[in-house]
């Protein structure tokens, strides 16, 4: 999943790939945060859902992902930058 800033999707909308399942995201913007719903399909089943990013104190990212009367998800991902040469003025991801 990549979390980015407005500006990269102004018209509120993504797309997600978590294993087998894709999805469209429908996106809200807060100041260290970023919401979701979300449908698509998991191995060839309509499925949908919900759920929300936030950037922690730390520096991290955590990632709540939830099906609808479904499972959860939880992730966090770390920041860890590049040692090699970059042509993006940000030369950083997030590694789970």
């Amino acid at each position: 999943m990549v979390v980015t800033d407005p500006a990269a999707c102004p018209d509120g909308s993504g797309e997600n790939a978590f294993g087998a399942m894709q999805a469209n995201l429908d996106i809200g913007y807060g100041a260290s945060s970023v919401s979701f719903t979300w449908y698509g399909s998991d191995e060839m089943d309509e499925v949908s859902g919900d759920g929300h990013a936030e950037l922690l104190d730390d520096g991290s990212v955590e990632i709540t992902f939830a099906y609808n009367n479904g499972d959860e998800a939880i992730l966090k991902a770390m920041p860890q930058t590049f040692s090699t040469a970059c042509s993006h003025d940000r030369c950083q991801a997030f590694v789970s």
